[in-house]
């Protein structure tokens, strides 16, 4: 355990102001995993540190703006779950799984699953502007904090059977396998760093500076695409990994447009050789 801040942790003749030291001093703290069973309020971060609650308010908004502690109407404030979710390139796997390997609890809030019209999915899986779709919306919740929101669209006449599932705390491919008797063979994918629009932001979660990731995919059965998905992610829960080597190098994409295996760059999309998510 760390020791009981007192007055004396605080400059209170230097040039810093206090609420900024105060805000370090809960950084340190927070860091030291010394508020794993809670974190503290504002009337006892300001008796601990004696300082008035208007400095310990603007210490407190820089942690909840940094994403560390979590501030909730009518619940105890408490330390973020910082894991993140690392995802290798070019390799087939679950969302549902990974949150899952990493320690933290998976779980959907479905906000849509019905049978819609959708040009723009229709072309991206080959199929009529008049075919009927599935569309599945989820946000996803990793050790109970949002992780990213999921759009999801497949063909009626092989996902119908989707329709009566209850998505909050199982996988789509599963299920898609299950039920339908479709398994994935591969896909393509493309992931881009984006900026949240306000409404994203109060979904995942984000503060003001919190970036993210798009990222579209086209899964195929066979030679069939069977699956077109748009997912925001937290960009400060998700990684994306890969291994190389001097003579394969990486898989990468300029806006569609291929590259030599060991090509590198700023401004590129990867583009790995199977879905994700």
């Amino acid at each position: 355990m760390g020791r009981t801040p007192d007055a004396a942790d605080l400059d209170r003749e230097g040039p810093i102001p206090l609420w900024s030291q105060l805000y370090e001093d809960l950084v340190r703290r927070i860091e030291a995993g010394e508020f794993a069973e809670s974190f503290p309020g504002e009337m006892e971060i300001s008796e601990q540190y004696r300082v008035s609650r208007h400095t310990a308010r603007a210490a407190l908004r820089q942690v909840r703006d940094r994403g560390l502690v979590v501030f909730g109407r009518g619940r105890a404030p408490r330390v973020a779950v910082q894991s993140e979710i690392d995802q290798p390139l070019g390799a087939l796997y679950s969302l549902f799984a990974s949150v899952e390997a990493a320690g933290l609890e998976q779980r959907s809030i479905v906000r849509k699953l019905r049978p819609v019209l959708d040009a723009e999915a229709a072309e991206r899986l080959g199929l009529r502007a008049s075919d009927r779709l599935v569309h599945l919306e989820r946000l996803r919740m990793a050790g109970g904090e949002p992780l990213a929101l999921d759009r999801a669209w497949l063909p009626f006449a092989v996902a119908a059977p989707l329709l009566e599932v209850d998505f909050t705390r199982t996988a789509l491919y599963a299920e898609l396998a299950a039920r339908c008797g479709v398994r994935l063979s591969g896909g393509t994918e493309r992931l881009r760093a984006v900026r949240p629009s306000p409404a994203l932001r109060r979904v995942l979660g984000l503060n003001a500076d919190g970036a993210a990731f798009s990222i579209e995919r086209v899964a195929m059965a066979g030679g069939d695409p069977v699956e077109w998905r748009h997912t925001h992610i937290r960009g400060d829960r998700f990684v994306v990994s890969a291994d190389f080597s001097a003579h394969q190098g990486y898989q990468l994409g300029v806006s569609g447009t291929d590259l030599p295996a060991n090509s590198g760059g700023d401004g590129q999309e990867v583009t790995p050789r199977s879905d994700r998510l």
